[in-house]
């Protein structure tokens, strides 16, 4: 197929508008790529390399650095974690950049509320940090798809990560805007922003030598003028393949000698310093909270500081996965991360200043220069407990079912036109048909149906994909409602559609003619919702509705371990997913999600015949 015909393609099913696209880039200044050795010649104000040694504005730096999500925390937020950062002793935050909350459908932006890049870095700046930018734009962080857009998963045979045409068409849009964004923030130009890394551990996932000097030149035309920087384990493979002439090298992570030597012996005459220091570690659904013991992280540090070593805490704070957000991994099995990304982090879900944190911030104390103190940490936030409270409405998604896309086999959610939530399948068991019905590549958990009745649950992290149908007359109705648990973030199952991505087969026969219900459970699904009072009759995947009211707000979590398995809402904010199996069961609410007076809270429960009740507690708990 000719290159021609996959670029129209890509506008074709993405529905790019390139118009609109062109006139955005018309606004941008060009500028000639660099050579590989621009970092090495850059002027001795603002920030660049001499030889292997950080400098800004003509003295050396060392990048005392900790990583906050700014799209996982609360924008009213942003300040109080910025200066407990700089009251640990950081002078730096590093900060991903997730593309696809930026850009929900082709051509459209949104750079408000959490996503607003720019307010941030403004942000981090008055708060005495500068900014490591983390911009992908593939990103990994245990966020669905690894930050990349869902709509890219609507051409059938899509290849990411590489400089496949497709994909780099639309990364360099994400470029050109995005920089139009930052542009005047960094650096060269007074603002927080020291580098921009370049992708992301992109040596772990392969070694197309042309893609990444792609992304540097589409950066540099888009007017991003500051140092780059990679961010690879320190293997000599991934070295290889995951870094460029003139970047600083970062490494994931970096607390030896021999680590650092790895990198330096590439010879690249750039600096080289630890990208992510890990003092915490992630979760996934079913397994315990991960703990890092403070112990540890301590020495590593300690040797980075004793050698002068810049480095980046990965997390300082890890902030929550509202919403859809949270991705997965794969090992021997499919892994959906929890909803919380506390991380085991310095600054807990919360913002709240742990142990570990305290502890850390003394041994940073310990070895600032004589001319740095360490500012003193903001007052606490306020937190509440809410009394218990009563859901008093349902109602039931077979009553709330959208208009239905007919289509011969099933296709995952992607092909209709939908990036997350939840999906409905819908056909008919001929009469006297039995046997083993068998999903295909199911993504991720499906409850199937038989004329209303639950006939079982599929989780595809149990390998679970089959369920065996009795013989019946008259025909039967056969539903699965199947829920997309998070997009594959790290490896190389990145392509990860959700739904069924295949076929049904019932003893061997594939199962044809269906109905299809997209089911986004978006603003304007929820608004549309036909509530009334409880009815444990009908069969469950019901939406339950009740209110509170407050005299104050307060962060506080929403317990939810008498329910099975959801999303909750609250005055319209989605708060994520919760699951009996655990180890998660309460949802982080922030203040900035309630208000003073009357809150709504609606509940979707996938196996629930009634509500039970729901209270506020002060933690994440256990």
């Amino acid at each position: 197929m000719s290159e021609r015909l996959l670029s129209r393609r890509i506008h074709l099913l993405a529905g790019v508008l390139a118009a609109a696209v062109a006139l955005a880039a018309a606004a941008l200044p060009i500028a000639a790529p660099p050579s590989a050795r621009a970092a090495e010649t850059a002027p001795a104000v603002g920030f660049h390399f001499e030889g292997a040694q950080f400098m800004l504005d003509g003295k050396p730096f060392q990048i005392r650095a900790g990583e906050l999500h700014f799209q996982r925390i609360p924008r009213e937020y942003w300040r109080d974690r910025l200066l407990k950062a700089r009251a640990m002793g950081l002078n730096t935050v590093g900060a991903y950049v997730f593309w696809n909350a930026l850009e929900p459908e082709p051509g459209q932006w949104d750079f408000s509320g959490r996503n607003d890049v720019a307010a941030f870095v403004r942000e981090a700046g008055a708060a005495g940090l500068r900014v490591l930018l983390r911009p992908g734009p593939y990103a990994c962080a245990e966020w669905d798809f690894g930050g990349l857009p869902a709509w890219l998963l609507r051409v059938p045979d899509i290849r990411v990560r590489c400089s496949a045409p497709l994909y780099l068409e639309a990364c360099e849009r994400y470029v050109t805007r995005l920089a139009g964004e930052v542009r005047d923030l960094q650096a060269s130009r007074g603002g927080p922003i020291l580098m921009v890394q370049l992708e992301n551990e992109y040596g772990s996932f392969g070694n197309d030598a042309a893609y990444l000097p792609r992304l540097r030149d589409a950066w540099r035309r888009a007017g991003i003028d500051v140092p780059f920087y990679t961010a690879d384990g320190p293997w000599p493979a991934m070295l290889a393949a995951g870094t460029v002439p003139g970047a600083a090298i970062g490494l994931d992570p970096a607390h030896t000698a021999e680590h650092f030597a790895a990198a330096e012996r590439l010879g690249r005459g750039v600096p080289v310093f630890c990208s992510e220091l890990y003092p915490g570690w992630l979760t996934h659904w079913g397994e315990p909270w991960a703990r890092a013991a403070t112990e540890k992280i301590s020495a590593q540090l300690q040797w980075l500081l004793e050698n002068g070593k810049s480095f980046s805490l990965y997390m300082l704070h890890g902030g929550t996965n509202f919403g859809f957000w949270a991705g997965a991994n794969y090992s021997d099995k499919y892994e959906p991360d929890v909803t919380s990304y506390d991380y085991d982090a310095p600054l807990d879900e919360r913002g709240r200043p742990t142990p570990k944190y305290h502890a850390l911030r003394e041994l940073i104390r310990k070895h600032l220069p004589p001319d740095e103190t360490l500012p003193e940490l903001p007052a606490p936030l306020p937190a509440i407990v809410i009394p218990e409270l009563r859901l008093t409405e349902e109602a039931s998604l077979w009553a709330n079912l959208p208009a239905a896309a007919r289509s011969p086999m099933p296709a995952p959610m992607e092909f209709f036109y939908q990036s997350h939530g939840f999906i409905l399948y819908r056909s008919r068991v001929p009469a006297h048909a039995s046997g083993r019905l068998t999903i295909t590549e199911l993504h991720d958990y499906a409850n199937v149906y038989l004329d209303g009745a639950l006939a079982a649950s599929l989780f595809r992290g149990l390998h679970q994909d089959t369920v065996d149908i009795p013989a019946a007359d008259p025909p039967q109705r056969l539903d699965i409602l199947v829920e997309g648990m998070g997009r594959i973030n790290y490896g190389p199952r990145l392509v990860d559609r959700k739904g069924i991505t295949d076929r049904v087969t019932l003893g061997g026969m594939t199962v044809m003619d269906w109905e299809v219900f997209p089911l986004p459970f978006d603003a304007a699904y929820l608004a549309a919702l036909r509530f009334g009072p409880p009815d444990p009759a009908v069969p469950p995947a019901k939406f339950f509705r009740g209110a509170f009211n407050l005299d104050a707000v307060g962060d506080t979590y929403l317990d939810m371990s008498g329910w099975s398995k959801g999303v909750v809402w609250v005055n319209g904010h989605n708060l994520g997913r919760y699951w009996n199996i655990g180890p998660q069961q309460r949802l982080f609410l922030p203040a900035p999600f309630l208000k003073r007076g009357a809150n709504e809270v609606i509940v979707f429960d996938l196996h629930r015949l009634a509500a039970v009740p729901l209270r506020g507690v002060p933690d994440l708990g256990e």
